[in-house]
């Protein structure tokens, strides 16, 4: 019972010990070392060399604060596989902890890609406590030493092997101090970080003399110092490189190929070069004391003597680049509010006079959705007239597009047209679409991935046609003007039944972009225009629109009539009122109801069999042996309607409609009425074609699987064969009956219409009219970068880079994830245009390489091999060894580069030189003219030296330098045995 109160007392005495700040802070870092498991012995294997750049690197990251001011702590660590026999081993008492180990270790040193303290001191994990505010900075020197005092309390209370070290000064200068702690020994870490370098630090003698002293060995003679050493040049004058790329000037397109840009297809490259400077290391990675000497007279560092040589590429900031430019500049456009009017000023048919107002007249007359028959008005004249007041109200000059360019764009997107343009579209070749079967491979169907439209489409053609005048002539207004034209070219199309080239045949492909449907919409309804009108030209008007290239054996009244064609002229008012029945359709509701009511009663009289006096009309063929059951006459195959072609809009609203019948019974008949309009025309085709049929001969033809046929044997005892229509078909006020008995037989032709050509054609071209340049460029983008991916993988294909193959894989299943649904988000758009330019800048690099190692002039093909790897290698990795150093291919190229650069200015001014002659870097370089003097000089020094004590153990000592134009940093780990003190 009297157990609880001593517990109570000791957790009080625990709370009443971390009251200070300060204390509550260590205890707070040794919470997260526990936490983080960085507690006791590192265990690990010896470093791999190249594993610093090769592996990967993860942190862990956390907040802790010492009163109200924050600190964020972050453990960074090279991610390795663990292995239990390795910590095993270590457990001996004399082993060092691995970060003092790594110290001293040569396999990883100037990684080209890790945090800087991992370059200074070659370690593999260590935690950094840093101010958390972006502007925060410890600068003060107690409070600095508090710091580290916190951490080194921290690291002997827990025993944790892992350097710990603090952020202190201002972020920019990276100014670290550390400590790391194992079993009597400790390494402590030291930094300096000068502006301007004393004299004496710029060579080797001086820095072994500072590292000397720092260690402040008891021992003589001293151990051996090994020293690794790289200097880095940097090359950025590329003047016998200049960059050839022009943007290309689509005026000078008319003729021809200018600038890399073929008409109708998206330019690529770079405007300026993609790289911007060369920077060679060459590195001594293993040098021995006094085997080289460097000091303030003179140095034996030739970097041609280098045993390493390494390079990276400094890439050019964003680099301008046309593809990436045409992407951006289109995107912009989806943006523009303005209507098309609103750019060309006032609507092209608002004009006073009486020429336009007939004008005017005669277009809202088309727009209405029955035909109107239009006295003595012709299309061609409208749109001259219409085209000169777009002119009246711009001025020639303010046209956005001069005749040229618009003729050309014009011919390049109908092809067709016979005639070169001049002012109106005067005369058309009536030739029908040319359209060749698809050719079936990968990058042809990514359309359907896109939801764009076939790469030797019109959509697509438009696409990059409004890309181009979008970029280079006029933006907003020349892509509204070509526009207009297009949509009055339609609008010529269709009155003048001529077919709209690259246009697949057949009904919308609903896998394409809303725009393309549009079009083959029309194209179908101009396809049935023209499929009548010739018809009645030729008294063909038996025929389907869809059947017209097969003519039925049954007709009597086929070739042409001269007679007949007088009659049947073009315009709508010569023809008969039975003609103008079959071609005034009403609304779908209103057809229902009419057929409903009239024809019910008739069918409802006449029963199932139709009388068989009638004449057969609009027989396409007999349907193989079948016969019909009743007059036992051979069954034909009626001429039928096509149904009518649907958009992707269309049957969404077709859907919505018949959903917003609800479930009732009236509701589901209209449903059922609507649906079947199509099963009713086949109906009334069948009873014409077939005179005295019953419903089972129609589903025989129309529905086989709904009739059953089985043997039974009859009175007489004979086999014969007995049918009957399937369950589904007996159901009481089955619509497939109900239809039957209201169908009439009328043949195809004396229907009426299914599908209302003029009308869904009038539809087509208002929505055409109507769309501002931004939706249009909504519509189009697909296209747009269905084209900048198609272009991007001809441009790669050349240049053979397998990281940008994958980078295209991604893009192209990321776009088709966006692209797939309607109005896709811009932030989404935005990412798969930058991954586009980004591939763009990578081949740009590419090709600056090539040209500047001279990969194509290389006549070794071993050799070019070499050097078409090195090239591809310099755009993936952050830096790549020169194979042979300065006597390889590579080296002997990167040697010649810098050769050039140092002789661009021959001829020094005179009072130039002696400045020049008298620089210290000048008179101590010798045989170094070649190069210009090192941008950066680093230097690693290490040693395993006993301190404090002749008799401690020998522990590691590494002191780093870096020196550059701007800074010097000395980087120090200096250890100590801690057992006697």
């Amino acid at each position: 019972a009297l157990s609880p109160q001593p517990e109570s007392e000791v957790f009080e005495i625990t709370d009443f010990t971390t009251a200070s700040e300060w204390e509550r802070f260590i205890s707070k870092i040794e919470e997260v070392l526990n936490d983080w498991k960085l507690i006791g012995i590192s265990s690990g294997k010896p470093l791999e060399k190249g594993i610093y750049t090769t592996g990967t690197w993860e942190e862990k990251l956390d907040e802790i604060s010492f009163a109200d001011f924050k600190f964020s702590i972050t453990h960074h660590y090279l991610v390795q596989e663990p292995s239990d026999k390795d910590g095993k081993e270590e457990l001996g008492e004399d082993a060092l902890p691995l970060p003092m180990q790594d110290l001293l270790c040569m396999n990883n040193d100037f990684p080209p890609r890790a945090h800087c303290l991992v370059r200074w001191y070659g370690l593999r994990e260590f935690v950094v406590i840093a101010p958390a505010g972006s502007n925060e900075a410890v600068v003060s020197e107690s409070k600095c030493n508090l710091l580290l005092s916190s951490i080194s309390i921290a690291l002997g209370n827990t025993g944790c092997q892992v350097p710990l070290f603090v952020q202190i000064h201002q972020k920019w200068r990276r100014m670290y101090v550390g400590e790391c702690q194992g079993p009597g020994v400790r390494t402590d870490f030291e930094m300096v970080h000068l502006r301007k370098v004393p004299s004496q630090y710029t060579h080797l003698s001086g820095l072994l003399e500072i590292f000397k002293t720092k260690i402040g060995c008891p021992l003589t003679p001293l151990p051996p110092v090994s020293m690794a050493i790289r200097l880095t040049y940097v090359l950025q004058d590329w003047q016998q490189y200049f960059w050839p790329q022009q943007p290309p000037d689509i005026d000078a397109l008319v003729g021809g190929e200018v600038g890399g840009l073929e008409f109708g297809k998206l330019p690529f490259g770079a405007c300026e070069d993609p790289i911007s400077e060369l920077h060679l290391a060459t590195t001594w990675p293993h040098l021995a004391e006094g085997i080289i000497v460097d000091n303030d007279v003179y140095s034996d560092l030739d970097p041609m003597q280098a045993p390493q040589w390494s390079v990276r590429v400094r890439k050019a900031d964003n680099p301008q680049c046309l593809l990436g430019d045409f992407l951006t500049e289109f995107f912009r456009l989806c943006r523009r509010k303005e209507s098309t009017d609103e750019i060309l000023g006032r609507s092209a048919f608002e004009e006073e006079g009486k020429e336009v107002a007939d004008i005017t007249h005669a277009l809202s007359k088309l727009t209405e959705p029955a035909p109107v028959p239009i006295p003595k008005l012709s299309v061609t004249n409208m749109v001259h007239s219409a085209k000169k007041k777009i002119r009246k109200h711009r001025g020639v000059d303010e046209s956005p597009l001069s005749n040229d360019v618009l003729n050309t764009i014009l011919l390049f997107l109908f092809p067709d047209a016979a005639d070169k343009l001049t002012d109106g579209f005067e005369s058309r070749a009536n030739t029908s679409a040319g359209n060749n079967p698809p050719p079936e491979n990968e990058d042809y169907n990514l359309f359907s991935q896109f939801k764009s439209a076939p790469s030797d489409s019109l959509t697509y053609k438009l696409a990059l046609c409004l890309c181009m005048i979008n970029f280079y002539h006029g933006g907003v207004k020349g892509v509204a003007h070509l526009w207009q034209e297009f949509v009055l070219e339609m609008r010529y199309r269709w009155e003048n039944n001529y077919l709209i080239p690259g246009l697949a045949n057949g009904s919308p492909d609903l896998r394409c972009c809303l725009l393309h449907q549009k079009l083959q919409m029309l194209n179908c309804c101009i396809e049935r225009k023209k499929a009548r009108d010739e018809g009645k030209r030729g008294n063909m008007s038996d025929r389907s629109p869809g059947a017209s290239g097969d003519g039925p054996k049954g007709e009597d009244h086929s070739g042409d009539n001269p007679d007949k064609e007088k009659e049947f002229g073009k315009s709508w008012e010569s023809w008969s009122d039975s003609e103008e029945e079959f071609f005034e359709c009403l609304s779908d509701t209103e057809d229902l109801k009419g057929n409903g009511q009239e024809n019910g009663k008739k069918g409802g009289k006449e029963g199932n069999k139709e009388p068989v006096n009638l004449k057969p009309e609009g027989r396409l063929h007999p349907h193989g042996k079948l016969m019909l059951l009743h007059p036992g006459e051979p069954l034909y195959v009626p001429i039928t309607q096509e149904p009518a072609p649907m958009t992707e809009d269309l049957l969404e609203e077709q859907s919505e409609v018949l959903a917003k019948l609800g479930t009732s019974a009236e509701g589901a008949h209209l449903r059922a009425r609507m649906q079947s309009a199509c099963l009713l025309s086949d109906m009334e085709s069948f009873k014409a074609a077939n005179p005295g049929c019953c419903l089972e001969d129609f589903v025989r033809w129309y529905s086989p699987r709904d009739y059953i046929e089985e043997e039974v044997v009859d009175e007489k005892g004979n086999r014969v064969i007995k049918g009957e229509l399937s369950a589904r078909m007996k159901i009481p006020s089955n619509m497939w009956v109900e239809a039957w008995e209201t169908a009439k037989p009328v043949p195809a032709r004396r229907q009426k219409r299914l599908f209302d050509d003029t009308r869904e054609a009038e539809k087509v071209l208002h929505y055409l009219a109507v769309q501002k340049p931004a939706d249009l460029a909504r519509h189009l983008l697909p296209c747009i970068i269905h084209a900048a991916v198609l272009k991007v993988k001809d441009e790669e294909a050349l240049e053979d880079i397998s990281s940008v193959k994958k980078i295209i894989k991604q893009i192209i299943s990321h776009s088709s994830k966006v692209l797939r649904f309607p109005n896709p988000e811009d932030k989404k758009l935005e990412e798969i245009i930058a991954q586009i330019m980004s591939v763009e800048a990578i081949i740009a690099r590419a090709r600056s390489l090539k040209a500047k190692f001279g990969v194509e002039k290389c006549e070794n093909e071993e050799e070019k091999e070499d050097l078409q790897r090195f090239v591809n290698s310099l755009l993936e990795q952050p830096e790549v060894s020169v194979v042979g150093a300065g006597r390889g291919p590579a080296g002997s190229i990167i040697h010649k580069l810098f050769v050039n650069a140092q002789r661009v200015p021959a001829v020094p001014l005179p009072e130039e030189e002696p400045r020049r002659s008298g620089s210290p870097e000048e008179r101590r370089q010798g045989v170094q003219s070649e190069f210009p003097p090192p941008t950066g000089r680093e230097v690693i020094l290490r040693s395993a030296v006993p301190r404090p004590a002749p008799y401690s153990k020998a522990l590691p000592q590494r002191m780093y330098s870096v020196l550059t134009r701007e800074d010097f940093r000395l980087a120090g780990a200096f250890s100590a045995d801690t057992t006697f003190f």
